[in-house]
Protein backbone atom coordinates (compact mmCIF):
# COMPACT_ATOMS: atom_id res chain seq x y z
CA UNK A 1 0.00 0.00 0.00
CA UNK A 2 1.46 3.32 -0.91
CA UNK A 3 0.59 5.75 1.82
CA UNK A 4 1.96 8.98 0.39
CA UNK A 5 0.27 9.64 -2.89
CA UNK A 6 0.98 11.69 -6.21
CA UNK A 7 -2.74 12.85 -7.35
CA UNK A 8 -2.84 13.75 -11.09
CA UNK A 9 -5.37 15.99 -12.31
CA UNK A 10 -6.60 15.20 -16.08
CA UNK A 11 -8.60 18.59 -16.90
CA UNK A 12 -10.14 17.79 -20.33
CA UNK A 13 -9.05 15.53 -22.63
CA UNK A 14 -9.97 15.20 -26.90
CA UNK A 15 -13.39 13.49 -26.14
CA UNK A 16 -16.86 14.73 -27.14
CA UNK A 17 -17.53 15.55 -23.78
CA UNK A 18 -17.51 19.59 -23.78
CA UNK A 19 -22.03 19.37 -24.27
CA UNK A 20 -22.35 16.84 -21.43
CA UNK A 21 -20.73 18.72 -18.62
CA UNK A 22 -20.75 22.54 -18.64
CA UNK A 23 -17.48 22.52 -16.62
CA UNK A 24 -15.24 20.50 -19.20
CA UNK A 25 -12.85 23.43 -20.14
CA UNK A 26 -12.40 24.60 -23.81
CA UNK A 27 -10.51 27.51 -24.14
CA UNK A 28 -6.43 28.15 -22.88
CA UNK A 29 -8.32 30.29 -19.71
CA UNK A 30 -10.72 27.93 -18.48
CA UNK A 31 -8.47 24.93 -18.51
CA UNK A 32 -5.35 27.33 -16.75
CA UNK A 33 -8.37 28.50 -14.49
CA UNK A 34 -9.62 24.95 -13.62
CA UNK A 35 -5.97 23.24 -13.15
CA UNK A 36 -5.08 26.68 -10.47
CA UNK A 37 -8.41 25.38 -8.49
CA UNK A 38 -7.78 21.76 -8.61
CA UNK A 39 -3.90 22.33 -7.62
CA UNK A 40 -5.70 24.04 -4.44
CA UNK A 41 -7.79 21.31 -3.97
CA UNK A 42 -4.70 19.55 -3.31
CA UNK A 43 -3.76 17.94 -7.01
CA UNK A 44 -0.14 17.52 -6.99
CA UNK A 45 0.50 17.09 -10.51
CA UNK A 46 -2.36 18.65 -13.48
CA UNK A 47 -2.70 16.94 -17.17
CA UNK A 48 -3.52 19.15 -20.38
CA UNK A 49 -4.85 18.45 -23.60
CA UNK A 50 -6.03 22.01 -25.47
CA UNK A 51 -9.03 22.22 -27.22
CA UNK A 52 -10.05 24.74 -30.25
CA UNK A 53 -11.39 27.78 -28.45
CA UNK A 54 -14.42 27.80 -31.01
CA UNK A 55 -15.74 24.37 -31.23
CA UNK A 56 -14.31 22.44 -28.41
CA UNK A 57 -12.91 20.18 -30.46
CA UNK A 58 -9.14 18.70 -29.56
CA UNK A 59 -6.16 20.75 -31.26
CA UNK A 60 -2.42 20.09 -31.40
CA UNK A 61 -2.14 23.95 -31.82
CA UNK A 62 1.18 24.49 -29.34
CA UNK A 63 0.29 28.21 -29.13
CA UNK A 64 -2.98 27.58 -27.35
CA UNK A 65 -0.58 24.95 -25.45
CA UNK A 66 1.57 28.09 -24.42
CA UNK A 67 -1.00 29.92 -22.97
CA UNK A 68 -2.18 27.39 -21.02
CA UNK A 69 1.34 26.57 -19.65
CA UNK A 70 2.07 30.49 -19.36
CA UNK A 71 -1.23 31.14 -17.30
CA UNK A 72 -0.37 28.17 -15.14
CA UNK A 73 3.35 29.20 -14.13
CA UNK A 74 2.51 33.17 -13.89
CA UNK A 75 0.45 31.62 -11.16
CA UNK A 76 1.37 31.23 -7.27
CA UNK A 77 1.02 27.34 -7.77
CA UNK A 78 4.11 25.28 -7.65
CA UNK A 79 2.27 21.97 -9.61
CA UNK A 80 3.62 20.05 -11.67
CA UNK A 81 2.80 20.48 -15.09
CA UNK A 82 2.09 17.39 -17.37
CA UNK A 83 1.31 17.57 -21.52
CA UNK A 84 -0.06 15.20 -23.84
CA UNK A 85 1.76 14.22 -26.53
CA UNK A 86 -1.11 11.68 -27.36
CA UNK A 87 -2.33 13.91 -29.92
CA UNK A 88 -1.72 13.12 -33.92
CA UNK A 89 -2.52 9.83 -33.86
CA UNK A 90 -5.54 9.12 -34.52
CA UNK A 91 -6.82 7.10 -37.99
CA UNK A 92 -10.66 6.51 -38.67
CA UNK A 93 -10.95 3.58 -41.04
CA UNK A 94 -13.52 3.81 -44.05
CA UNK A 95 -16.77 2.09 -44.11
CA UNK A 96 -17.51 -1.29 -45.27
CA UNK A 97 -15.36 -2.41 -47.80
CA UNK A 98 -13.61 1.37 -48.48
CA UNK A 99 -11.01 1.25 -45.88
CA UNK A 100 -8.77 3.31 -47.74
CA UNK A 101 -11.18 6.21 -47.12
CA UNK A 102 -10.04 7.42 -43.85
CA UNK A 103 -13.01 9.44 -42.13
CA UNK A 104 -12.96 12.85 -40.71
CA UNK A 105 -11.57 11.56 -37.52
CA UNK A 106 -8.38 11.07 -38.67
CA UNK A 107 -5.20 12.98 -37.51
CA UNK A 108 -2.14 11.07 -38.44
CA UNK A 109 1.28 12.86 -37.57
CA UNK A 110 4.94 11.56 -36.78
CA UNK A 111 6.24 11.44 -33.82
CA UNK A 112 8.23 14.41 -33.67
CA UNK A 113 5.40 16.15 -34.83
CA UNK A 114 3.59 15.20 -31.50
CA UNK A 115 6.22 16.40 -29.37
CA UNK A 116 6.59 19.85 -31.08
CA UNK A 117 4.65 21.39 -28.50
CA UNK A 118 6.75 19.93 -25.33
CA UNK A 119 9.67 21.16 -27.35
CA UNK A 120 8.72 24.59 -27.22
CA UNK A 121 7.48 24.67 -23.96
CA UNK A 122 9.84 21.94 -21.71
CA UNK A 123 7.14 21.21 -19.40
CA UNK A 124 7.80 19.06 -16.24
CA UNK A 125 6.30 15.81 -17.31
CA UNK A 126 4.72 14.37 -20.85
CA UNK A 127 2.74 11.53 -22.01
CA UNK A 128 3.96 8.91 -24.68
CA UNK A 129 0.81 6.47 -25.48
CA UNK A 130 2.49 3.18 -25.49
CA UNK A 131 1.00 1.06 -28.25
CA UNK A 132 -1.85 1.24 -30.91
CA UNK A 133 -5.65 0.28 -29.82
CA UNK A 134 -8.93 -0.19 -31.08
CA UNK A 135 -10.99 3.25 -29.88
CA UNK A 136 -14.57 2.54 -29.08
CA UNK A 137 -16.81 0.14 -31.11
CA UNK A 138 -16.56 2.43 -34.50
CA UNK A 139 -13.41 2.39 -37.34
CA UNK A 140 -11.17 4.54 -34.67
CA UNK A 141 -7.75 3.47 -33.81
CA UNK A 142 -5.53 5.12 -32.25
CA UNK A 143 -2.01 4.75 -33.90
CA UNK A 144 1.57 4.34 -31.93
CA UNK A 145 3.76 1.97 -33.80
CA UNK A 146 7.24 0.31 -32.14
CA UNK A 147 9.19 2.75 -34.56
CA UNK A 148 7.19 5.81 -34.13
CA UNK A 149 7.23 5.20 -29.96
CA UNK A 150 11.53 5.04 -30.25
CA UNK A 151 11.73 8.10 -31.96
CA UNK A 152 9.35 10.26 -29.82
CA UNK A 153 11.13 8.26 -26.69
CA UNK A 154 14.87 9.60 -28.09
CA UNK A 155 13.12 13.11 -28.59
CA UNK A 156 11.75 12.78 -24.58
CA UNK A 157 14.84 11.86 -23.53
CA UNK A 158 17.11 14.79 -25.52
CA UNK A 159 14.99 17.05 -24.02
CA UNK A 160 14.93 16.01 -20.52
CA UNK A 161 11.46 15.82 -19.62
CA UNK A 162 9.95 13.15 -17.99
CA UNK A 163 7.97 10.54 -19.80
CA UNK A 164 4.49 9.33 -18.50
CA UNK A 165 4.26 6.22 -20.22
CA UNK A 166 0.11 5.72 -21.13
CA UNK A 167 -0.39 1.86 -20.51
CA UNK A 168 -3.98 0.92 -22.35
CA UNK A 169 -2.68 -2.88 -22.36
CA UNK A 170 -0.47 -5.36 -21.41
CA UNK A 171 1.04 -5.82 -24.41
CA UNK A 172 1.84 -1.68 -24.58
CA UNK A 173 3.57 -2.43 -20.94
CA UNK A 174 6.09 -5.30 -22.57
CA UNK A 175 6.85 -2.61 -24.62
CA UNK A 176 7.47 0.36 -22.50
CA UNK A 177 9.74 -2.59 -20.62
CA UNK A 178 11.60 -2.58 -24.30
CA UNK A 179 12.01 0.85 -24.73
CA UNK A 180 13.89 0.73 -21.28
CA UNK A 181 15.97 -2.61 -22.06
CA UNK A 182 16.90 -0.04 -24.96
CA UNK A 183 18.17 2.79 -22.74
CA UNK A 184 15.52 4.93 -24.53
CA UNK A 185 14.04 6.09 -21.42
CA UNK A 186 15.41 7.58 -17.89
CA UNK A 187 13.16 6.75 -14.75
CA UNK A 188 9.62 7.21 -16.67
CA UNK A 189 6.44 7.03 -14.60
CA UNK A 190 4.17 4.42 -15.36
CA UNK A 191 0.44 5.13 -15.90
CA UNK A 192 -2.13 2.44 -16.26
CA UNK A 193 -4.76 3.28 -18.43
CA UNK A 194 -8.16 1.29 -17.31
CA UNK A 195 -11.51 1.34 -18.69
CA UNK A 196 -11.18 2.29 -22.18
CA UNK A 197 -12.82 0.25 -24.86
CA UNK A 198 -11.31 -2.02 -26.05
CA UNK A 199 -8.41 -2.07 -24.20
CA UNK A 200 -7.56 -3.26 -20.14
CA UNK A 201 -10.47 -3.69 -18.91
CA UNK A 202 -10.82 -1.25 -15.38
CA UNK A 203 -10.66 -4.01 -12.33
CA UNK A 204 -9.07 -5.20 -9.83
CA UNK A 205 -7.81 -8.44 -11.63
CA UNK A 206 -6.58 -6.84 -14.30
CA UNK A 207 -4.74 -3.28 -12.33
CA UNK A 208 -3.01 -6.28 -10.14
CA UNK A 209 -1.77 -8.13 -13.46
CA UNK A 210 0.38 -4.93 -14.70
CA UNK A 211 1.62 -4.06 -11.20
CA UNK A 212 3.06 -7.27 -11.32
CA UNK A 213 4.78 -6.48 -14.45
CA UNK A 214 6.10 -3.41 -13.54
CA UNK A 215 9.50 -3.25 -13.74
CA UNK A 216 11.13 -3.56 -10.02
CA UNK A 217 11.12 0.33 -8.20
CA UNK A 218 8.86 1.63 -11.18
CA UNK A 219 7.09 4.90 -9.72
CA UNK A 220 3.16 3.50 -11.34
CA UNK A 221 -0.07 5.55 -11.16
CA UNK A 222 -3.06 4.12 -12.46
CA UNK A 223 -6.94 5.29 -12.75
CA UNK A 224 -10.26 4.06 -14.49
CA UNK A 225 -12.93 6.01 -16.61
CA UNK A 226 -16.40 6.54 -15.84
CA UNK A 227 -18.05 5.06 -12.98
CA UNK A 228 -14.92 3.12 -12.15
CA UNK A 229 -12.63 6.64 -11.49
CA UNK A 230 -12.85 6.22 -7.80
CA UNK A 231 -13.01 2.37 -7.64
CA UNK A 232 -9.77 2.30 -9.56
CA UNK A 233 -7.92 5.36 -7.17
CA UNK A 234 -8.49 3.34 -4.29
CA UNK A 235 -7.58 0.38 -6.05
CA UNK A 236 -4.22 1.82 -7.17
CA UNK A 237 -3.26 3.26 -3.75
CA UNK A 238 -3.73 0.07 -2.31
CA UNK A 239 -1.69 -2.16 -4.70
CA UNK A 240 1.32 0.75 -4.16
CA UNK A 241 0.41 2.96 -6.71
CA UNK A 242 -0.36 6.95 -7.27
CA UNK A 243 -3.59 7.82 -8.63
CA UNK A 244 -5.65 9.86 -11.54
CA UNK A 245 -8.75 11.94 -11.47
CA UNK A 246 -10.42 14.45 -13.61
CA UNK A 247 -12.79 15.47 -16.04
CA UNK A 248 -10.87 13.48 -19.10
CA UNK A 249 -11.97 10.55 -17.63
CA UNK A 250 -15.07 11.08 -15.98
CA UNK A 251 -17.93 13.77 -15.88
CA UNK A 252 -19.82 12.51 -12.76
CA UNK A 253 -19.25 13.36 -9.10
CA UNK A 254 -22.09 10.84 -8.01
CA UNK A 255 -25.34 10.17 -10.14
CA UNK A 256 -26.74 12.97 -11.54
CA UNK A 257 -24.68 15.32 -10.03
CA UNK A 258 -21.67 16.74 -12.43
CA UNK A 259 -17.96 17.05 -11.39
CA UNK A 260 -15.91 19.85 -11.46
CA UNK A 261 -12.23 19.00 -11.38
CA UNK A 262 -11.23 20.71 -8.36
CA UNK A 263 -14.43 18.36 -6.78
CA UNK A 264 -13.04 15.27 -8.01
CA UNK A 265 -9.55 15.99 -6.78
CA UNK A 266 -11.21 16.97 -2.90
CA UNK A 267 -13.14 13.23 -3.29
CA UNK A 268 -10.21 11.47 -4.15
CA UNK A 269 -8.03 13.23 -1.33
CA UNK A 270 -11.04 12.31 1.02
CA UNK A 271 -10.61 8.95 0.19
CA UNK A 272 -6.97 8.64 0.29
CA UNK A 273 -7.41 10.11 3.90
CA UNK A 274 -9.71 7.47 5.09
CA UNK A 275 -7.56 4.85 3.52
CA UNK A 276 -4.76 6.09 5.87
CA UNK A 277 -2.87 7.77 3.41
CA UNK A 278 -2.12 11.81 1.92
CA UNK A 279 -1.98 13.68 -1.06
CA UNK A 280 1.60 14.97 -1.59
CA UNK A 281 2.07 18.59 -2.34
CA UNK A 282 3.43 19.60 -5.60
CA UNK A 283 7.27 20.63 -4.03
CA UNK A 284 6.83 16.58 -2.37
CA UNK A 285 6.27 15.10 -5.52
CA UNK A 286 8.62 16.88 -7.97
CA UNK A 287 11.20 15.15 -5.05
CA UNK A 288 9.46 11.58 -5.46
CA UNK A 289 10.09 11.73 -9.22
CA UNK A 290 13.01 12.99 -9.35
CA UNK A 291 11.39 16.28 -11.12
CA UNK A 292 13.38 19.27 -10.56
CA UNK A 293 12.08 22.38 -8.43
CA UNK A 294 10.28 25.09 -9.67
Amino acid sequence: MNRDVIVTCALTGAGDTTQRNPDVPVTPRQIAKQAIEATRAGATIVHAHVRDPESGAPSRDPELYREVVERIRESDEQVVINLTAGMGGDLEIGPDEEPMLFGPGTDLVGPLARLRHVAQLLPDICTLDCGTLNFGDGNSIYVSTPAQLRAGARRITELSVKAELEIFDTGHLWFAKQMLAEGLLDAPLFQLCLGIPWGAPADTTTMKAMVDNLPPGAQWAGFGIGRMQMPMAAQSMLLGGHVRVGLEDNLWLDRGVPATNAALVQRVGEIIARLGGRVLTPAEGRERLGLSPR
